[in-house]
């Protein structure tokens, strides 16, 4: 093996340098597939609430379906309606895809990240940029997308006063059903241009983070509680950067969506309707959870490498 890409391989996870030994890059990619699929399921139960009170928030278009005045306001008649558990309206649907978002989106990271390191085993900013985008695409095409329009479809369902959905399987096969393969990747467009913006100012905001905190040296570690905080700043940054494009997506996803001929359509149609403000609607919502999210993710995914590859070789 050369020398340079022995050094790649060494720097490219901390706790394979923390282990002492570098792992191959097939065990550590099936390692990254495992701990980003279990992290994504700790994940999604903890912070899911606010991400089922910021969907509905952006659902909630002025006019005759306009229902909540805010955020308690939300989660009152939520609970209200349909207990606590209504809370958790669309959870299966994200338990079920955090694995293969997990393994695309790490997976994809790694990848590119490998082959973008310089000679000292650091990212340059515009590496990190590509790196993430490049991440946050591939996890919008395979996997984000059919999880997202799913999700959103069956928390519109709920708004109805007649849910048809009846559980996971049950909704996935009416949806199938009535719209076809088509069905499942509706915000296409949207979804990826949230999810490259997402993932490439997450990415650039924690190496950058990362790197100052190192002071330039690889080599050296950066506590789990650092990484945390490094992981909430960068939650912060993309929320800010994208809400607005989450929120054209999330109602390109809803059952609503066939009065927009396509995503630059609902941008016009909202902007026009509904002012500039309709679209940072959800944010404190998903603020808090992104934050959360972010933090908890690359917490629990660097803890869980640490464990695999102590004992798993």
């Amino acid at each position: 093996m050369s020398s340079t890409n022995s050094f790649k391989i060494q720097y490219l996870r901390p706790w394979m340098r923390e282990s002492g030994a570098a792992a191959t890059a097939s065990n550590s990619g099936l390692k990254g597939v495992v701990a980003g699929g279990t992290t994504g399921g700790i994940e999604v139960c903890i912070t899911f609430p606010t991400e089922y009170v910021k969907t509905q928030l952006q659902l909630d278009e002025k006019g005759g379906s306009k229902r909540y005045t805010g955020i308690v306001d939300c989660v009152k008649k939520t609970v209200s309606s349909h207990g606590v558990l209504g809370l958790y309206r669309g959870l299966s649907v994200l338990i079920y895809g955090s694995i293969p978002k997990s393994a695309v989106r790490f997976g994809a990271f790694e990848t590119l990240k490998s082959r973008s390191l310089d000679e000292k085993g650091n990212l340059s900013p515009t590496a990190r940029v590509y790196c993430g985008l490049g991440a946050g695409v591939c996890e919008a095409i395979f996997a984000v997308t059919p999880m997202e329009t799913i999700k959103v479809k069956f928390i519109n369902d709920q708004r109805s006063s007649n849910p048809r959905f009846q559980g996971l399987f049950h909704g996935v096969s009416l949806i199938m059903k009535e719209q076809g393969f088509r069905g499942l990747y509706q915000g296409l467009t949207a979804t990826i241009l949230k999810q490259g913006s997402n993932q490439a100012i997450r990415f650039l905001v924690m190496e950058t983070l990362k790197d100052k905190y190192r002071g330039g040296d690889p080599s050296k570690s950066v506590p789990k509680y650092i990484v945390g905080a490094f992981g909430a700043i960068a939650g912060a940054a993309s929320v800010f950067g994208n809400t607005p494009i989450d929120v054209v997506k999330t109602r390109m996803q809803g059952l609503e969506a066939s009065k927009y001929s396509g995503t630059m359509d609902c941008f016009v149609k909202t902007w026009k309707n509904e002012g500039p403000a309709a679209f940072y609607k959800g944010t404190v919502p998903r603020l808090s959870r992104v934050c959360l999210d972010v933090a908890i993710t690359f917490m629990i995914y660097d803890s869980f490498m640490d464990i695999f590859n102590k004992v798993w070789p």
